[in-house]
Order: structure tokens, then C-alpha cells, then sequence
């Protein structure tokens, strides 16, 4: 028999190697041994004989906190207090001023400027002309010259004026000058208007404008930031009030657990029950008391939160006393609509505000780059008038009247020639106006007798214009992309609105569910106790019922905060924050 099956196990063993040899080899997993987890893992070693003294719990006080104070609080007071000291807030009221100041100094680009300059001068000419009025081979003269120039730009249309004034005080020798001292004075007025590059709009105007709409910014950031502030507190102080009642439920949890120990450890003595339902009760108060220290944290840390939201600076007052918030939750929901809620969040919305603010800038850049684009043809005028005034020169020499012996001998040969003589030169006189000091000189000025004036265009035309061309394309395509986050913006806040109208929803059903799960705990506790003490349950299924009460009490209280949460987060997305907390802001 043997023989016969040896043949099969042998044409078996070949088949099988055959259908291998036809497939691709596989690698097959290599097993992990526990020694190799144990080398690969260096874990280090747990204190597990440690054992605990019996010996009391702390007290349940915060760190840097003093019980004995306790503050009341509102959350309008907690809003108010943040909203004055809060460092945001603080930082995004001092932008609208910086804002404000920039405005301002834009518009000094249309402050008059006044520039004077005075001074001596003396010089010595040497001559090199009969007619020079030299003596001693040189002219010398000294003069005192004082000029002002008061000049600006118009506000408007952008134009450019500029107003001169000279005054003059002038000594000479020389003997051709019939006055000296002399006293020259000119005023004149001149004006530039462009015809058409910067006539709507210039690079002044486009930063006054500029400055007007950044102040409109900031204005909507600060806000979007008193808004984001609200919310925030909103969210701490009711994160603190769940915090506070939450440590009571576990206080209680704790002070029932005990009661019900003690009430095991009576049942032990009667016989009732077995001293190892004390243990777990033991146990069951251990693990309360776990949980409730660990709520302590979280009353410190929500504190603290809320702390750093309204304190003014780190050595407030407020650090070392115990808040105590006195606004009980609101347990109706905001009745509003999707359409309602998108509605307000698109009229309201800090972030759209400025959106458009951003889109308004743009414009004011396009309008001025393709202002840039244009030729400059500017139209120019100037009007002036001149005074003169000064002292007789009684050493002057009038060259035509020195000349009486060769005018006689010319009227002699004229006179048989039969020519008419030549006339004689009038004395050298000036007219009385002309004769004074620096006083007739200004009044000669304001006279207006010696004016003139000019008219004029100026064209000045670049051959080429890439610059403006260019920097009006960037602005043009700076526009499209401003669209598009528009858009995006506007889909964000959709998205907002939406999932915050959901969690108003799923919160009010979770609170309606919470309390309902909550009171069924109350009445299987209750009824479990019960049973115990008549025999017809077990220590087990009362701590069962009792953890799932404690569990139920703080469901309902968390369902109770989070819809107070969700409405503060609802006011947040539709913009309402400031006016559904009857809050106005401003920047002093």
C-alpha cells in the first residue's frame, strides 16, 4: 500500500512545483517575534509600584487666583472691557489714526511755499569801451538784492502758480547812469494750466483720493477686528461658563459617589453586600475625582482666556480675582432664513467693505494712468509790472549834450548846404515820480505803469509711452483679479453663513435631545438606587447609571453653551455682531 501512494505524493509534489515555476515569485512576509518588537521599541520603564499616601485632596483653587474675590460679570461688561483694552482692537484704532495723519499729509501737497533769498554783491569792471562811463579804467558798483518767491499748485484742474518779487538797491560810478542810488523793484504773477494730461486728474489728486479710500479701509478693518473681538469673548465667556458649571457636576458626582460608598460600606456591615462592592465604589470615587480636577484646568484656562480678551495690561487687577459670569444662556435660537442670513452677511460683511474699497483704489489708478497716457499741452501766462526809483547821479555825463562845438560846425555846413540844422538835445531831466528812495519805488511798483505780460501753449509730446501704457495695463488686470477674490469672497462667506446656520440647527437639537437623555438618567439613577437597597440590583449597574448621569449633565450643559456659541458665530457670519449687541464703535 505504501508503495502505491508514494508514486502519487511524488507526481503531486511535481505538479505543484511546475505551477510555481509558471508564476511570478512572491515574497512572503516575514513574521515579527515578540523578542524583536521588544528590541525595536525601547520603551522606559512605568512606576508601577507606586502607591499613594491616604491623605486629603487640595482645594480646588486656581493658580495666581484668590477665591475670596470674586468679580461679577456681564458679557456686555466683558464686551465693553474688551473692546477698550483688548491689544487688537487697541492696534486697529491706532491704523485709523495713522490713516487719518496720511490723509492729512497728502493733502500739504497743495501748501503755498515761500522761499526768500537775500544778499550783497560789489563788483569792479574794468572798461574796454569809450562808452562804458568809467573813470580810472573801471566801473564799480555795489548792490543789496533781496528776492521772494511764493508759489503752489491748485486743488483743482492742476494747475501751478508761482508769484516773484525782486527789490533792488543799486550804487554805480558809472557816468552814463543818470540815477544812483537806484531802487528796481519787479512783481510777477505766472500761471500754468494743463489743456489735457493731468486735467482731470493728477498724481496729488490720485493720492489725496487714494488716502481718502485707505482711511475707509482701515475703518472697515477696525471694524471686522471689533467684530472678530466680540465674537471671540462671546465664545470665552460662555466656554467659562460651561467650564464652572461643569466643575459643579463633577463635584456633585464626586460628593453623590462618596454618599453612595458610604451607604455600600452601612449595607457591608448588615450583611447586604460583599466588602468587594466597597471597592468599586472606591474605585468609582477615584475616577470622579480624576475628572474633577481635570474640570478645574479647564476653569482655569477658560478664565484665563477670557482674562486676555479684557484685561488692559498684565498687571490688571482682574488676574487675581475669580470671575463669576451672571448671564445665564439663552436657550432660544435665532429664527432667521438662509435667504435673510446671506442678505445681512452681504450688506454687513466688514470683509465686502473692504473688498470694495480695494475695487474703488483701483479705479482711481486706472483713471490716472490713462490720464498718463495722454500728451501734456500746457497753457502758460505770466503778468508783471516794474517800479523804479532813485537819486539824481550829479556826476552823470550826457554824452549827446558834451558834443555843442561839433553840432555848431554840422549846423554851419548845413546851413550853406542848405539843409536844416540839427535840433537841440533837451537837458537831462526824469520824470518827479522817478525821483526818491525804496518807498517811491514800491509805490511806482503798485501804480502799475510799467507792466507786461505773456501767452504762450507748451507741448511737450513723448514719442514713445511704455511706461504709462504699461503701469495702465497692470492696473487694468489688477482690477480682473481683484474681481476674482470677490467672487471667491462672496463664496466664503456663503459657505460661512451656511454651515453656521447648520450648527444654530444641530445645536437646538442636540440641547432638545441632551435634556431629554438627561432627565431619563435622573429617573434610571433614582430607580437603580432603589432596587439596590431592595436587593434586585447590583453595586455594577448603580455606578453604571451613575456615570451615565454625570455624562448626561454635562452633555446637556454643553449643548446649552454651544448654542449660545453657535448664535454668537451666526452674528459673526451675517456681519450683525455690533448691532445685535446694540454696539458702536469708534475709533476715540
Amino acid at each position: 500500500m505504501t508503495k502505491k501512494l508514494l508514486p502519487l505524493t511524488v507526481v503531486f509534489a511535481l505538479l505543484c512545483a511546475i505551477g510555481a515555476a509558471g508564476q511570478e515569485p512572491t515574497q512572503s512576509p516575514t513574521p515579527v517575534t515578540p523578542s524583536l518588537i521588544e528590541q525595536s521599541l525601547q520603551v522606559p520603564p512605568v512606576a508601577s509600584d507606586f502607591r499613594t499616601e491616604p491623605k486629603p485632596l487640595p482645594p480646588l483653587n486656581r493658580v495666581g487666583v484668590n477665591m475670596e474675590q470674586q468679580r461679577p460679570l456681564s458679557l456686555r461688561e466683558a464686551l465693553a472691557a474688551a473692546l477698550e483694552n483688548n491689544k487688537d482692537i487697541e492696534v486697529a484704532r491706532q491704523n485709523v489714526k495713522i490713516a487719518e495723519f496720511d490723509l492729512q499729509g497728502s493733502h500739504g501737497a497743495y501748501d503755498p511755499r515761500f522761499n526768500s533769498f537775500s544778499f550783497f554783491e560789489r563788483s569792479e569792471t574794468p572798461i574796454s569801451s569809450f562808452l562804458s562811463g568809467g573813470s580810472n579804467g573801471t566801473v564799480t558798483q555795489s548792490d543789496f538784492t533781496n528776492t521772494a518767491r511764493l508759489e503752489g499748485l491748485t486743488p483743482k484742474l492742476g494747475g501751478s502758480y508761482r508769484l516773484d518779487f525782486s527789490s533792488i538797491r543799486l550804487i554805480t560810478d558809472n557816468q552814463f547812469t543818470g540815477l544812483s542810488p537806484q531802487y528796481p523793484t519787479a512783481l510777477t504773477f505766472s500761471y500754468t494750466q494743463p489743456l489735457l494730461r493731468g486735467l482731470k486728474v493728477d498724481n496729488n489728486r490720485r493720492l489725496i483720493e487714494i488716502a481718502k479710500k485707505n482711511l475707509s479701509l482701515t475703518d472697515a478693518q477696525f471694524r471686522q477686528r471689533a467684530v472678530e473681538t466680540i465674537t471671540s469673548v462671546q465664545r470665552a465667556y460662555w466656554d467659562l461658563v460651561f467650564a464652572l458649571r461643569n466643575l459643579q457636576i463633577q463635584r456633585d458626582a464626586v460628593r453623590d459617589a462618596r454618599s453612595q460608598l458610604e451607604h455600600n460600606k452601612r449595607l457591608v456591615v448588615e450583611g447586604a453586600l460583599a466588602p468587594i462592592d466597597v471597592v468599586a465604589v472606591e474605585a468609582q470615587v477615584a475616577g470622579f475625582e480624576q475628572t474633577l480636577f481635570t474640570a478645574l484646568e479647564e476653569v482655569s484656562r477658560s478664565e484665563n482666556n477670557l482674562k486676555n480678551l479684557i484685561a488692559e495690561n498684565r498687571q490688571s487687577e482682574i488676574w487675581s480675582v475669580s470671575l463669576i459670569p451672571t448671564d445665564s444662556v439663552d436657550l432660544v435660537s435665532p429664527n432667521v432664513s438662509l435667504a435673510e442670513a446671506m442678505k445681512a452677511a452681504m450688506d454687513n460683511r466688514a470683509e465686502l467693505q473692504q473688498s470694495n474699497v480695494v475695487r474703488e483704489i483701483n479705479q482711481i489708478d486706472q483713471t490716472f494712468f490713462r490720464e498718463q497716457t495722454k500728451p501734456q499741452i500746457d497753457l502758460v501766462g505770466s503778468y508783471g509790472v516794474v517800479g523804479l526809483a532813485g537819486a539824481v547821479n550829479t556826476g552823470a555825463i550826457n554824452p549827446f549834450a558834451s558834443t555843442a562845438q561839433i553840432r555848431d560846425r554840422v549846423n554851419l555846413l548845413s546851413e550853406l548846404a542848405g539843409i536844416p540844422p540839427l535840433p537841440t538835445p533837451p537837458p537831462q531831466t526824469f520824470p518827479s515820480d522817478l525821483i526818491g528812495g525804496y518807498g517811491q519805488s514800491i509805490q511806482n511798483l503798485l501804480s502799475n505803469q510799467f507792466r507786461n505780460f505773456r501767452v504762450g501753449v507748451q507741448i511737450s509730446l513723448p514719442l514713445r509711452n511704455r511706461t504709462a501704457e504699461a503701469q495702465l495695463g497692470r492696473s487694468l488686470v489688477e482690477g480682473q483679479r481683484i474681481a476674482t477674490q470677490r467672487e471667491q469672497l462672496e463664496q466664503t462667506i456663503q459657505v460661512e453663513v451656511r454651515n453656521a446656520l447648520q450648527v444654530v440647527r444641530s445645536a437646538e437639537a442636540r440641547l432638545r435631545a441632551a435634556a431629554a437623555a438627561r432627565d431619563a438618567s435622573e429617573q434610571q439613577y433614582a430607580s437603580e438606587q432603589r432596587k439596590l437597597d431592595a436587593g434586585q440590583s447590583t453595586v455594577f449597574l448603580v455606578l453604571e447609571r451613575q456615570t451615565a448621569l454625570t455624562t448626561a449633565r454635562g452633555n446637556e450643559l454643553r449643548a446649552q453653551t454651544d448654542l449660545n456659541k453657535a448664535s454668537a458665530e451666526l452674528q459673526r457670519a451675517t456681519g450683525n455682531a455690533l448691532t445685535g449687541n446694540n454696539i458702536a464703535v469708534r475709533v476715540r
